[in-house]
């Protein structure tokens, strides 16, 4: 059977059939996979039937692999892979997986394993579908700026909803601070799109104050979180979402009433970001080397 793509929206997302990835992927497979990728931005395969270790082999079909996370402990025997547990905190904020290291994920992979019986949705959102929908006048601005992201800022959460395991999670995910600065527009390695390379690790644009900085932070944001330009994917049982980290954002919605959800996430090493000046990212703080590769 032949690989079939079935677009889910315009801009973002579309579902896989026709191929089983819990077995080796031949390379007309991978490079059919890549493809789809390449064009749709998030994957959506159904009634899979992968462990842990066969969602990192299936990852690995793109590239070597990250470990879990470079603050926050890993599953347990799997070193590989970050339970995206609501026991252990939620999302719930617009972001790209981890852009405060010099080399972020060039691509995550997301396997549900317990599934609330409502709510608890995933959206993803292209931002390359933000950037082509700027202002020319934006967008000659954008193409100049470049934003410091980090893991330590100020997450204006009120004082009375800080308990103890919030502060605690807090302090882990910020046990090594990193500063990493990215061009707010990034240059995708294999398509040439141009994206807005920003979401909820950005907090300072270069040269700019913190209050001017959120405020343009904000208006770009504004784009990338146009409902035209997002993917509302619903879990279900046994599914598997791969998304290009590189040209996406994701949230994670708090919306089941605390009951139980977990999914597994395995990433794959990505490259430097590029400008479209030519310029790499530079980091200002925190080695990164334990969590990843840098993909040629």
């Amino acid at each position: 059977m032949s690989i079939e793509i079935r677009k889910v929206t315009a801009n973002t997302g579309a579902q896989v059939l026709g191929v089983d990835i819990a077995k080796p992927l031949d390379e007309e497979q991978v490079a059919a996979v890549r493809e789809a990728l390449n064009i749709h931005k998030a994957l959506v395969f159904d009634d899979v039937r992968l462990d842990d270790e066969g969602q990192e082999a299936f990852a690995r079909h793109f590239g070597d692999l990250t470990t879990a996370h470079p603050t926050v402990p890993a599953a347990d025997g799997a070193p590989n892979v970050l339970p995206v547990d609501s026991e252990r905190g939620r999302a719930n904020h617009w972001h790209t997986d981890v852009t405060f290291v010099l080399n972020p994920p060039q691509a995550s992979t997301l396997r549900s394993l317990t599934v609330p019986p409502y709510g608890g949705e995933t959206l993803i959102t292209s931002s390359a579908a933000a950037y082509r929908q700027l202002p020319e006048p934006l967008r000659t601005l954008a193409d100049t700026l470049w934003a410091e992201h980090t893991n330590d800022y100020d997450y204006a959460v009120p004082d009375e909803e800080i308990d103890a395991d919030k502060a605690a999670q807090r302090a882990q995910f910020t046990s090594i601070k990193f500063r990493t600065v990215h061009p707010v527009v990034r240059v995708h390695p294999l398509t040439g799109e141009r994206g807005l390379f920003i979401g909820g690790f950005a907090q300072r644009i270069v040269g700019l104050s913190k209050d001017e900085s959120r405020r343009i932070l904000d208006l770009l944001q504004t784009y990338v979180t146009r409902p035209e330009n997002i993917l509302r994917h619903r879990w279900s049982p046994n599914q598997l979402v791969l998304f290009d980290n590189r040209i996406t954002q994701h949230y994670a919605v708090d919306n089941y009433d605390g009951l139980p959800r977990r999914l597994n996430r395995v990433t794959v090493a990505g490259d430097v970001p590029v400008g479209i000046d030519g310029k790499e990212s530079y980091s200002i703080e925190g080695d990164a080397s334990h969590y990843t590769s840098v993909a040629a």
